[in-house]
C-alpha cells in the first residue's frame, strides 16, 4: 500500500450524530483536489456532536477508514477532524501593534494576529480558529492585505472560534485509539464553507446552515470574512423522534419514513397519496396519507427555522447577508426545505453540495458530504501553507549557509 506522503493525499474525518464520513483526497500536480477514496458507516455512540460511547465512536470510525482505505488504496495515518456541539462559542476581538519598519512585513501580521489572540480564556475552553477578518493602517480601514503597505500602526479585527477542552479531548481520544493522528480540529460549519461558498456569495453576506442528525451549525461571512459561528443542538433527529411518536412507529423506521417520503411544505403533498406505516410490537402495519406525515413535519422544520432566524438576530447579523442562506447536511435534503426556507426567512435560499472536486465525485456528490469535502480543502490549503513556509526557511537557511561558505573562503 502507497503512503500518503508519496501521493500528497489529504484526509478528512467527519464524526456526526448518524454517520461518520472519511473521505480520502489526492492533491493534483495542477492543484486540483481529487476524490480516491470514501468510507461512509453509521455512526454509534454519538450525541449531539458529542461523544456518549468511546467504544462504540471508535469501531464505527475504524469502519469507515477501513472502508476508505480499501478504496483509495493506501494506509490512512492523520486526518483532518470535523467538530461541532453546543459547546462551540465565538467571540470578535481587536489587536494592536505599531509597525516596526517603514512598511508592513509578515512580521507585523503576524505580531498583530498575535496580539488580537491574546484574550483571556478559561482553562476549561480551547482555541481552534483565529481567523483576520480586516486590518486597518493609521486612518484607513477595511484593508484585506496589509503587507507592503506604509503606516505608524496596525489594528487588526479578527474571529475567534473556541470550544470545551473536554470535548475535543474524548473526540481526539477516539481518532488517536484507531491509530490516527489528528492534523487539526475544524469547526464544521466552518469546513463546509470551504466546499459549498463562492467568493461572492461571502463578500455580499451569506449564512451557512449545516442541518445534521443531531446539530444545526452555523456559519455567517459578510465583506469576505466569518463574522459569527454558532451551533443549535436540535436538527433532523427532532424530526425523526416527531414521526416515530405521532404515527407510533419504531424509531428505525420512522428515519427511513422521513428520508424517502417526507416533505417539508404540505403544499407540494397530494392528499391522495399514501404510504405503509410499519407498527410496533409486530401489530399489522397501516397506511397513511403523505399529507399527514407533511402536516407532522412541517411545523418542525418551522421551528428549526426560527432557531436560526433568532441566532441571526441576535448577532446582529441579520440584515447583512445579501446573498441569503445556504443550506446543507443531510437534514436539508428532504423536498420542500429549500421552499419553506424562502417562505420563512424571506430571503434566497439555495442547497448546496460539494463543488471543485474531480475524480470519484459522484461518490461525495450530496448535500450530507459538505463537511468531509470542506475538510479536504481546509487540509490541501493548510499543506500548500506548510510548504510554502518550509521553502521559505529553506532558503533563508541556504542563504545562512552561503554567506558561511563565503566568509570561510575569505579568511
Amino acid at each position: 500500500m502507497s503512503k500518503l506522503a508519496e501521493r500528497n493525499l489529504v484526509v478528512g474525518l467527519d464524526i456526526g450524530t448518524s454517520k461518520i464520513s472519511v473521505a480520502v483526497g489526492e492533491i493534483t500536480p495542477d492543484n486540483q483536489l481529487s476524490i480516491v477514496g470514501v468510507g461512509n458507516q453509521p455512526s454509534r455512540g454519538m450525541d449531539k456532536g458529542g461523544v456518549n460511547d468511546l467504544n462504540l465512536v471508535i469501531q464505527s470510525i475504524q469502519r469507515a477508514i477501513n472502508e476508505a482505505e480499501l478504496m483509495a488504496d493506501c494506509h490512512i495515518t492523520s486526518v483532518y477532524l470535523g467538530i461541532s456541539g453546543k459547546h462551540i462559542s465565538c467571540q470578535n476581538e481587536n489587536g494592536m501593534v505599531p509597525i516596526n519598519d517603514k512598511e508592513v512585513m509578515q512580521d507585523d501580521v503576524d505580531n498583530v494576529i498575535h496580539t488580537a489572540r491574546s484574550v483571556p480564556i478559561s482553562a476549561e475552553r480551547r482555541m481552534l480558529h483565529v481567523l483576520p477578518q480586516e486590518y486597518s493602517i493609521d486612518c484607513q480601514d477595511g484593508i484585506k492585505s496589509p503587507i507592503g503597505m506604509s503606516g505608524v500602526r496596525m489594528e487588526a479585527k479578527v474571529h475567534i472560534v473556541t470550544c470545551a477542552n473536554d470535548m475535543a479531548k474524548n473526540i481526539v481520544k477516539c481518532v488517536e485509539r484507531c491509530d490516527l493522528k489528528a492534523d487539526q480540529l475544524i469547526f464544521s460549519a466552518l469546513a463546509s464553507s470551504y466546499a459549498i461558498l463562492t467568493d461572492d456569495e461571502k463578500e455580499l453576506g451569506i449564512c451557512v446552515v449545516d442541518m445534521g442528525a443531531g446539530t444545526m451549525d452555523i456559519a455567517v461571512f459578510t465583506g469576505g470574512a466569518l463574522r459569527h459561528t454558532a451551533v443549535i443542538p436540535v436538527a433532523g433527529n427532532q424530526v425523526t423522534s416527531d414521526i416515530a411518536k405521532i404515527f407510533r412507529t419504531p424509531l428505525s423506521h420512522a428515519e427511513d419514513i422521513k428520508v424517502q417520503y417526507a416533505c417539508a411544505l404540505r403544499q407540494m403533498v397530494s392528499m391522495e397519496e399514501n404510504i405503509e406505516v410499519p407498527s410496533v410490537g409486530g401489530r399489522p402495519a397501516r397506511s397513511m396519507s403523505r399529507h399527514t406525515l407533511a402536516e407532522v413535519v412541517e411545523p418542525r422544520y418551522q421551528e428549526l427555522f426560527e432557531l436560526i432566524q433568532e441566532e441571526l438576530r441576535e448577532s446582529g447579523l441579520e440584515d447583512q447577508i445579501a446573498a441569503g442562506y445556504v443550506l446543507t447536511g443531510g437534514t436539508a435534503k428532504m423536498e420542500g426545505v429549500v421552499e419553506f426556507a424562502e417562505e420563512v426567512f424571506q430571503m434566497p435560499a439555495r442547497l448546496a453540495q460539494p463543488a471543485d472536486v474531480c475524480g470519484l465525485k459522484e461518490y461525495v456528490n450530496d448535500p450530507s458530504y459538505a463537511t468531509v469535502v470542506g475538510l479536504l480543502h481546509y487540509g490541501m490549503q493548510a499543506n500548500q501553507q506548510q510548504s510554502h513556509e518550509q521553502k521559505k526557511s529553506e532558503s533563508v537557511a541556504s542563504i545562512g549557509s552561503r554567506i558561511l561558505a563565503w566568509f570561510k573562503g575569505e579568511f
